[in-house]
């Protein structure tokens, strides 16, 4: 089985290995060696990347929407605090009489 260059794969097995959470999405690493082995070298949550079985994966193709939120240089991102909260700062701020 090949990987692909930067493809996404959903777990579908962990069986002795407790670092990877079942139905979670991963990013996987191409390594032709590796897949000739029968493994994937996939992006834990730790941002490294470790070997595992490829039948423990299942690949999925994302939307590209959905590829640029999951990721930015490589690593996964940090949600961020809304806008709209400052926004309704902001309104409220400005509604008090005096101030």
């Amino acid at each position: 089985m090949k990987t692909r260059e930067k493809g996404f794969a959903i777990c579908v097995e962990n069986r002795g290995a407790d670092d990877l959470d079942l139905r979670k999405v991963y990013r996987v690493l191409r390594d032709e060696n590796a897949a000739t082995n029968g493994y994937m070298r996939v992006i834990d949550d730790s941002g490294e990347d470790y070997l595992y079985p490829a039948d423990y994966f299942v690949f999925v193709d994302l939307p590209h929407k959905a590829k640029r939120a999951w990721t930015v240089s490589g690593r996964p991102t940090k949600r961020r605090s809304s806008s709209n909260i400052a926004v309704h700062r902001t309104r409220a701020r400005v509604a008090r009489p005096g101030r």
